[in-house]
């Protein structure tokens, strides 16, 4: 890889693999390229390790002459598409964006990289980011997906991500466009947007805020820590066989109610006054529709590319609470942003909801 086209990378996996590939390959440009909504921000990228090696472009993945240009003007031999909208309770609202974003936007990267490259395709990838829930829900005794599970997408986010995975695929069949793409259980770590499970908890404990959680709490997710998650796409970039999928997951599954006792019990420690947090754990009314299980079989990408997590749940959720105690500022100025504000007042205040 010597120039590197990243999409959404303002947002929250995005930031973390701009910085973790700054850090590891001395010889990589990146051109990030992040439309700046709700959950991209400029706040992301304070402090890069190299901002010579980094260039900016606020824009839409939608804009095919703008996409063109980039590839052109910088010469990009590798897509790393992580832009998309991500929500599953905004996807329930408003569906509209995840349509055009996350499918219309996809094809226009695949189309762009395809004809900039002209069929010459040696020393090219594009390599789409993708989740578990295209696979839909699983039962309790169910294995976990694999990559060849059937896809059985149940919310307008993931059925907008299953199509876009499947015109991935079929740019590698029909024209010879060296894809790969990645399925990824629950990211959590630095900079993830303040709606989502772990730093909603985090910081709403903080407040002596209740901690909201869906009916019972059991749902169950494969919890991966977003470094982890970044160093298995640099591996599959780099060896992964074009028009291959490969399933990243944590391998911890703990249900959602435990994540957040887990998280109370580090915060009795690292922050005493407001001990215990468990008391604030609420249960509110299930979201419509709520998987109830996912579990990533990783053995693909373990045996072809020798990758696994460095970081169990202990560590991982230990140097999550501790980043964001140390990074209050982050946390002030990702609430400042007008968008984060809309979306408290339209959600959280009134339905007391939150996203894994």
């Amino acid at each position: 890889m010597k120039n590197v086209l990243v999409t959404g990378g303002a947002g929250f996996i995005g930031a973390n693999f701009v910085r973790y590939l700054l850090r590891v390959d001395p010889q990589a440009r990146i051109v990030n390229l992040d439309a700046l909504t709700y959950a991209g921000s400029l706040e992301n990228l304070r402090g890069l390790p190299d901002e010579s090696r980094h260039t900016f472009v606020q824009g839409d993945i939608c804009d095919a002459p703008l996409v063109e240009r980039l590839l052109v003007e910088h010469d990009i031999d590798t897509i790393v598409h992580f832009a998309a909208e991500s929500h599953v309770d905004r996807s329930i609202l408003g569906p509209a964006p995840f349509i055009q974003t996350n499918v219309v936007g996809a094809f226009t990267l695949l189309e762009a990289a395809r004809l900039a490259w002209k069929g010459k395709f040696e020393g090219r990838r594009f390599h789409h980011v993708s989740t578990d829930e295209v696979f839909g829900s699983l039962t309790p005794d169910a294995p976990p997906f694999n990559e060849s599970t059937p896809y059985a997408p149940r919310s307008p986010y993931s059925a907008s991500k299953a199509a876009s995975d499947h015109l991935a695929r079929a740019y590698f069949h029909t024209y010879g466009l060296p894809v790969t793409l990645t399925n990824c259980s629950n990211n959590y770590g630095p900079y993830q947007f303040p709606e989502k499970l772990i730093p909603l908890m985090i910081l709403n404990a903080l407040e002596s805020k209740p901690l909201p959680v869906y009916g019972d709490g059991q749902q169950i997710r494969d919890w991966l820590y977003v470094e982890d998650h970044c160093e298995a796409i640099d591996l599959v970039l780099r060896g992964g066989r074009p028009g291959e999928t490969y399933n990243i997951g944590g391998g911890n599954q703990p249900c959602n109610l435990e994540i957040v006792r887990q998280i109370c019990t580090l915060l009795d420690e690292l922050r005493p006054e407001g001990s215990p947090h468990a008391r604030l754990i609420t249960h509110v009314p299930d979201r419509p529709g709520h998987d109830r299980r996912y579990a990533m079989d990783t053995h693909k990408i373990e045996a072809e590319l020798g990758w696994r997590p460095r970081h169990n749940l202990t560590s991982g959720l230990r140097a999550t609470v501790e980043w964001y105690l140390s990074h209050p500022e982050w946390v002030k100025a990702i609430r400042a942003q007008n968008d984060y504000q809309i979306w408290l007042e339209k959600n959280y205040t009134k339905r007391e909801e939150f996203s894994e």
